[in-house]
């Protein structure tokens, strides 16, 4: 089933992935912030569904095009779960750093809403795992 790489493998995988992490997000985000809305819920599950599918889709690019640098999944996948939370925290500030807040405190060594720059980087990981692993990388994955 897995034996071929496949880019279609790859981001299916990525999203399934994803949206698991997105669906403990979405069914646990009201014990973390109980003011939280469904806007905010159904957000979080579409958003690791699509942080999935990235990192699926890049896993055809394996060398950089401009620096000729290798990047490798491990390297890859994590520096695009991180970026896209990075970006995801600039969305939702507010949101996430009154989560944050209420989670470890006002005064708390974990109170920066940017430490889910570092949760995307290990989400990021993670997929990027297992869609290599049974998707393979590189060009082979597109076909010819």
């Amino acid at each position: 089933m897995f034996g071929n790489p496949s880019l279609m493998t790859r981001i299916a995988i990525g999203k399934g992935i994803g949206f698991l992490i997105g669906l403990a997000g979405f069914i646990l985000l009201p014990s973390f912030l109980p003011e939280a809305g469904w806007l905010l819920r159904w957000g979080i599950l579409f958003w690791y569904t699509t942080v999935g599918a990235i990192i699926g889709v890049f896993g055809v690019i394996t060398y950089h095009p401009i620096l000729k640098l290798p990047l490798p999944w491990w390297f890859r996948a994590p520096l695009l779960g991180a970026w896209m939370n990075f970006v995801l925290v600039f969305f939702a500030y507010d949101v996430m750093g009154a989560m944050m807040v209420r989670l470890f405190g006002e005064d708390g060594a974990l109170s920066s809403p940017f430490w889910f720059t570092l949760e995307g980087a290990i989400i990021g990981t993670i997929i990027g795992f297992f869609a290599t692993r049974f998707g393979g990388e590189g060009e082979e994955t597109v076909g010819k």
